[in-house]
């Protein structure tokens, strides 16, 4: 969401800032042989780090000296191969010159900042990709910073402090962190002779210099940069996400079409202006992660968004930011900490109150019911809805000695443990006990448990769970 006179901090997918706009070609080298699928599977790397999702080795077609290293604090391991990859554009502008603000629109401010995360899972398998893009608007705690919007914990703390805040509010470990710029990003998209993008909208946005009509349209580095970083439109920044993965969708596509494969000046140009963008920790040459990328494709790419519950929340410091639905988010980052496919739902399992599953049905247990309270009437209640529930119920119900039980009892005799447990397991909060008596009574106390209605079996119910919305890159592609 965009303050009144804010300035707009720009989409940041690409390249780096040391240089001018146009990054200095490097030294152009015969690359080595290699098969059209092992060119494939660089391209796929490379072009999904050039805009903003992935990374690439270059170990084709560039040295590894070109990947620059920062610190994160990132040292967990990827496990059983699968890999949690934070994905932050900073907008570093130091090292322009007025002339070069002006013409990219990007204003005049200095230091650095983070409008664009994205958190990326790699599947176990190496087969999916799952891009999950995070609002720049996100209200959320930054540890040991207070409550704040998520693209302010780079500002406060750096990269380090970015992955924590990120870690903390997605419940991911984060294995691997890239570091890109805004500037490489025009030098990408004009090594591909350009873009095709669709707007459903016109957009008219004098900040980003950028007037198109509805439709679908070809675009060069900045205008494709513009496209990538305007608000103006209904959503601001939600509408933002949707341009970036669209913008991401038709490079990954264009980088790998035939006339990119098939012209070595124009794949060494692309992926040389890629590399040149990137920091990475941990600092290994992004070699293991280009190495899982070779069944990825186009179809296996898919993008998705954090559930959200407001998205004009006034903060505070009366901010507009948007608020996470902590439910389905939660259960979005943990279907992926899984390593589950977020296309196919996934039945969410609700366990009985009892402490262990058991497999004897209702309808194959008998038991007594006595009144342990003064309650008139609390017996026959709780025999009806024992019955109703599935329970055989002998006789009428009785009343106890003592009158003073305050939680309710599932009293069972010898060999009827399992049994005992199908009975405790439809009464919220009962306790088990075994006592020396014969089959299995129920002694109601002054809690009086809400019974539920008839089940088939004891065992966990399932329910589908909610499949969140996604997108493919092949899906998101325009067409002409």
């Amino acid at each position: 969401m965009r303050e009144p006179g804010e300035e707009d901090a720009g989409v940041l997918v690409g390249g780096d800032a040391y240089g001018g706009v146009k990054l200095t070609p490097t030294r152009t080298r015969k690359p080595f042989k290699r098969s059209a699928k092992a060119r494939r599977r660089n391209v796929v790397a490379a072009g999904l780090m050039s805009t903003g999702i992935l990374i690439t080795t270059g170990v084709v077609w560039a040295t590894p000296r070109q990947i620059g290293t920062v610190d994160a604090g990132v040292t967990v391991p990827a496990a059983r191969g699968a890999e949690n990859i934070l994905l932050v554009g900073v907008d570093k502008r130091d090292d322009l010159t007025r002339q070069q603000q002006n013409r990219l629109k990007l204003g005049r401010e200095s230091g650095q900042r983070t409008d664009t995360m994205m958190v990326i899972h790699l599947s176990e398998d190496h087969k999916r990709v799952t891009v999950v893009s995070l609002p720049r608007d996100t209200w959320t705690t930054i540890p040991g910073k207070g409550e704040h919007k998520i693209n302010a914990a780079y500002q406060y703390g750096g990269p380090k402090l970015t992955k924590q805040t990120v870690e903390a509010a997605t419940g991911l470990q984060i294995n691997r962190y890239i570091e890109v710029n805004i500037l490489g990003f025009i030098d990408v998209v004009d090594s591909l002779g350009g873009v095709t993008v669709c707007t459903p909208v016109p957009i008219n946005d004098p900040k980003t210099a950028l007037n198109l009509a509805a439709g679908t349209h070809q675009l060069q580095g900045a205008q494709a940069l513009g496209y990538a970083r305007t608000r103006a439109t209904a959503l601001s920044d939600l509408d933002r996400i949707d341009r970036q993965q669209q913008v991401i969708s038709a490079l990954l596509n264009r980088a790998l079409s035939a006339d990119t494969l098939a012209n070595p000046a124009k794949l060494t140009a692309f992926v040389n202006s890629t590399l040149s963008t990137v920091k990475v920790d941990p600092d290994d040459g992004l070699i293991g992660l280009a190495t899982q990328l070779r069944d990825v494709s186009l179809d296996n790419v898919r993008f998705a968004k954090v559930p959200l519950t407001e998205t004009n929340f006034r903060t505070p410091t009366n901010e507009s930011a948007v608020l996470w639905d902590k439910q389905a988010a939660r259960d979005m980052f943990a279907r992926i900490n899984a390593d589950q496919d977020l296309t196919k739902p996934t039945p969410t399992v609700t366990p009985t109150p009892s402490a262990k599953p058991t497999a004897i049905p209702p309808k194959s247990v008998s038991l007594k019911v006595k009144n342990g309270t003064l309650i008139t009437g609390l017996g026959a209640r709780t025999k009806a809805a024992l019955v109703d529930y599935g329970f055989k119920v002998q006789g009428e119900p009785g009343n106890t000695a003592k009158k003073d039980y305050k939680k309710t009892v599932v009293r069972y005799g010898e060999g009827q443990e399992e049994a005992a447990r199908t009975v405790s397991a439809a009464i919220p909060g009962s306790e088990l006990r075994k006592a020396d008596i014969k089959g299995i009574e129920v002694i109601i106390g002054s809690d009086q448990p809400k019974i539920g209605k008839e089940k088939a079996s004891s065992t966990p119910s399932a329910k589908p769970g909610v499949t969140p919305n996604t997108k493919t890159a092949m899906q998101n592609i325009c067409k002409k």
